[in-house]
């Protein structure tokens, strides 16, 4: 096994779940197509591996692809209704509890599918915990600017869902 091939693997093992949650997020829950998606990542990751020029970290060159990818992927398709893959013949009340959280993330999703791109791609990552100021790289605008887009989105969000 090469040195590349090594260093792929590692990357892969540590950066999958984030990818995957990531388009998750991306593709409203659609779990064949966040798959799909996060193979074309880290497809791009590999093509990519031997020109990465540690301009920036790691993780944030691979959540960079993982946004363009996924901005790409979703442009070519129809958005996706996840309402479809919701199971509502549930009787007993551990699946009342667990549809009713079901239905609060559908409906936090298709909030977040209200937002434009930008805005879309910044609360993804934020959901997935990344610290503000690696947003800003990824997205390549200023730490400050994020912060303040973070809190009108969230804004935004709240007001979305109450309704």
């Amino acid at each position: 096994m090469s040195d590349l091939q090594s260093k792929f693997d590692i990357i892969y093992n540590s950066n999958y779940p984030k990818v995957h949650r990531l388009c998750l997020g991306y593709t409203n829950g659609d779990e064949a197509l966040a798959k799909d998606i996060t193979q074309d990542v880290f497809i791009k990751v590999w093509e990519n591996l031997g020109t990465f020029r540690n301009e920036s970290s790691l993780p944030t060159w691979i959540y960079r692809i993982t946004v363009n990818t996924c901005l790409m992927s979703l442009r070519k398709k129809k958005p996706v209704d996840i309402s479809s893959h919701l199971n509502v013949l549930q009787s007993t009340e551990d699946a009342v509890q667990e549809e009713d959280k079901s239905n609060k993330i559908k409906q936090l999703y298709s909030c977040i599918n209200t937002l434009n791109s930008h805005g879309k791609s910044i609360i993804l990552l934020e959901l997935e915990g990344l610290p503000q100021k690696e947003i800003a790289d990824v997205m390549g605008m200023s730490h400050e600017a994020i912060r303040v887009r973070i809190h009108r989105i969230k804004e935004k969000l709240t007001k979305c869902v109450k309704k």
